[in-house]
């Protein structure tokens, strides 16, 4: 039996790479359901590793590229790339992100129209990322309990963690030297009046903003990266700015309905990569920055095989 601390993204993804190979699971959550007390119920839910590519490691691109396949087993993913765009003045940003990037072709005006209706005549050039894809972070975090349930691995939540445990995936309530907490918002509109496809990236001078569709009218909105331990919902400037920019991709967003507000702290360690670390003899999953849907299915094969050495499947 293996024991694990921690029900959210890590811990789950970590149990279902474990149960994979036939091992007896156990999962302790302090909250109530599968990611309610997981930051990454507040996650974009982008599998854009060729996109990260422009800030991150090549290491994050590397172990991103085989994240929409994993997901695909477990819930719905949906591979209709990454759109990057600019207003006209912010065109050399393009450029940039262009050059710190690969997997991506330009695209005209006339193809932005084409690959977003919506958008025609907004943007004369941009960027596509057609190998990625996006999913609903909360559906894939129920699908992916459902299917450890299904597997025979035991869910504890409103559970004390016992003292001994194989693998914590705790996130900031983890004792980790060097670990931080990276705050990031967000928000849920309602907007019937458009229809956006795929996940948007605007290059906007105040704030870059993604959106990623929910269906049914709905999109996510995000792109604050603060160095706060702060939980408190977003700011009147955050969210102000963020509006802002969703404003620029598409005016008909000064009608959206906030559905929703949320902001979590993200573990980060100095270089903002995820860690298999042993601390007080206890072994941590931990870091996953803004890539944890990203980078949770290979940090989970690479624990399993530490856990099982040997047993590589």
């Amino acid at each position: 039996m293996i024991t694990i601390a921690g029900g959210g993204l890590a811990g789950l993804a970590s149990a279902y790479e474990l149960a994979r190979r036939g091992v007896s699971v156990r999962v302790f959550d302090p909250g109530d359901s599968p990611g309610s007390n997981s930051v990454a119920r507040f996650a974009g839910g982008m599998l854009a590793p060729w996109c990260e590519g422009e800030s991150a490691e090549d290491e994050v691109v590397a172990l991103g590229a085989l994240a929409a396949d994993w997901w695909a087993q477990v819930t719905p993913v949906f591979r209709r790339g990454t759109l990057v765009v600019a207003p006209p003045r912010d065109t050399p940003d393009l450029t940039r992100f262009a050059r710190r990037t690969s997997a991506h072709r330009p695209v005209t005006g006339a193809e932005i129209s084409e690959l977003e209706p919506v958008l025609s005549d907004r943007f004369q050039h941009g960027l596509f990322f057609e190998g990625e894809a996006h999913l609903d972070p909360r559906r894939a975090l129920r699908d992916l309990a459902q299917s450890l349930q299904d597997m025979g691995v035991e869910l504890l939540y409103n559970t004390p963690t016992p003292a001994l445990i194989d693998l914590d995936c705790t996130g900031m309530a983890a004792d980790l030297p060097d670990l931080r907490p990276v705050r990031g918002e967000m928000a849920i509109l309602y907007c019937p009046e458009i229809e956006i496809n795929r996940t948007l990236r605007l290059l906007h001078p105040r704030m870059p903003l993604y959106l990623v569709p929910r269906g049914d009218g709905h999109y996510m909105i995000g792109g604050t990266m603060i160095e706060s331990s702060s939980s408190r919902p977003p700011s009147l400037r955050s969210l102000t700015e963020l509006l802002s920019a969703a404003f620029t991709l598409h005016p008909a967003f000064a009608e959206a309905s906030v559905v929703e507000i949320g902001a979590g702290l993200r573990p980060a360690f100095p270089d903002n990569l995820p860690r298999i670390i042993t601390h007080n003899g206890r072994l941590h999953l931990n870091g996953f920055y803004r890539h944890g849907f990203l980078l949770a299915p290979a940090m989970a094969a690479r624990v399993a095989d530490q856990i099982l050495p040997g047993d590589k499947r």
